[in-house]
Order: C-alpha cells, then structure tokens, then sequence
C-alpha cells in the first residue's frame, strides 16, 4: 500500500486552542483526528514538552472524586472527547459538529503521521506481552516508523531511582511521541508528573494498547456509536469493570443532567479556557 507523505495542514492560528466545554467540571476540546494528530506531530517538530488526555466518563467521574486527577486533567495540552457521552454532552453545550476521537483509532493515526515525518516513536505500559505483541504489529504496519523506545513497567510505583532511571532512558532514546498506556487514572498522574521530565508529547491511550496488540477484544463499530462500548467491556471483563461503571455512569447522567437544567440556555457558561473553573 502506498504511503502518501503527511503535511501539517492546521487551520488555525499556531497555538490557538480547538473549542471545549465543562463537562461536570472537566474541560474537553471538540477537536478531531486530523486536528488532534495535527498538533501532537507539530509539538513533536517543535521537540516540545506535552500531554494529551484521551477522555471518558471514567475519567471525567475521576476528576470530579479527585482534586488531584482534576489537576492533571486540567493541565493537559489537549483533552479528546474519547467516549459518546462526551461527544453528546458537547454537542448539547453548543457544539453540533462534535465528533469521537477515540484513543485506539487515534493511535494509528498518529503513528502513520509520525512514520511519515520520520519522528521517532516510544511504548510506555502494559505488560511485556502485550508490549511485545503491540510493537511486533505496528514494526509490520509500518515499517518505515522509527520505534525508539518500548518498556512495560511493573504494576507497582517505581522507586525514585528507578523513575530517574526511566525518564532518562526515554530521553536518550529520541522518542519524539511517547504513548502511555497505564490506564486511568494512573496515565493521566504519571504524564502530569513528568511533563517537565520527558522530552516528548506523551498520549494517553488507555486499552490502544491491548486493542492494536490484538490481546482483547474491540467492541463493534456499531456498539461504539451507540454508546455501549461499556457494556461490551463489562461483559467481557466483568470481574475487573463491575465496580467502576456501576459507581461512575449512574452519576455522570445525573450529574450532567442537572448541569443543563441549573444553566438551561446559557451554555456559555461551560466555555473551558484553563482559566475558567
């Protein structure tokens, strides 16, 4: 398959950020594939410092528990509307043209793009198997990418000495676009905390990793739009799920739900510049 050379093509001005809203506090821009991938190679170019969050109802819900996750989501460069019920609460805050940037699809439209303008890549996360079977896929996708850095990490905190030991590696590596992939919330902390460290646009991706590495099961296309991707990973991973979506979802409708009646008709209100709270 021919490879046709990526361009930058941004339509706004350099630094402006895309449109967002407050969805139950936390700030999500209606960007899309194009623009999202549009500004993380043009940050990596720039051999710039940033982050990116992918978001879902999990996290949002994370951010309105925690004052510390809200930190860290506040603070991202870019926040992509990575579940339906984001996409519709921003098109219910006046944004009809939102659309889903989902982190699975994301990723391989990032790694074309990076393939393309020779920007070397790196996998944080996920157990050495999965990581294995992640970078083996994407060596035969495309095999012009430039994978500077692979490591899944252990599932504990690393000692001071072993993080030291990580950020310089992944420094060393020349890894332009970094894709973490520890789950929310610890991706979220863990690019927040190093922002100042890592010398690369790190993504949040969440399951892309074990999506594109083939160990679990995607939901179907159809399933997604309708906003029942939960379902399908609550019935397939029930035992480790069940208590985050039984403790989130129900509050996020209702949350959100008196969100628009307490402001019916100004949604002005929910503008989501980092300076409004």
């Amino acid at each position: 398959m021919s490879r046709v050379p990526y361009t930058v093509a941004l339509e706004r001005p350099p630094g402006s950020d895309p449109p967002s809203r407050r969805i139950v506090g936390t700030r999500v821009h209606a960007t899309s594939y194009r623009d999202a991938t549009d500004r993380i190679v043009n940050w990596a170019r720039e051999g710039q410092s940033r982050y990116v969050c992918v978001a879902t109802v999990h996290s949002v819900m994370e951010a309105h528990d925690s004052t510390l996750f809200a930190r860290a989501m506040e603070e991202a460069d870019l926040v992509t509307p990575d579940g339906m019920p984001l996409v519709w609460g921003l098109r219910r805050l006046s944004i009809p043209g939102a659309t889903r940037v989902y982190g699975p699809d994301l990723t391989p439209q990032v790694l074309s793009a990076a393939e393309s303008a020779g920007l070397p890549v790196g996998f944080y996360g996920a157990t050495p198997e999965v990581l294995s079977a992640l970078v083996s896929r994407a060596r035969q996708r495309w095999p012009d990418l430039d994978i500077a850095y692979e490591w899944g990490p252990p599932f504990r905190d690393l000692t001071p000495e072993e993080d030291e030991r990580t950020v310089r590696a992944i420094n060393e590596s020349g890894a332009r676009i970094l894709f973490v992939g520890l789950g929310c919330p610890k991706q979220e902390l863990w690019m927040a905390r190093h922002r100042a460290q890592v010398r690369a646009v790190q993504v949040g991706v969440g399951a892309a990793f074990d999506f594109l590495a083939g160990t679990k099961r995607q939901a179907p296309p159809r399933i997604q739009s309708w906003g029942l991707e939960w379902l399908f990973r609550l019935a397939t991973e029930p035992r480790r799920l069940w208590r985050r979506y039984l403790r989130h979802n129900p509050r996020f409708v209702a949350l959100f739900a008196k969100q628009l009646l307490l402001h019916r008709g100004n949604p002005g209100q929910f503008a989501g510049s980092k300076e409004d709270t």
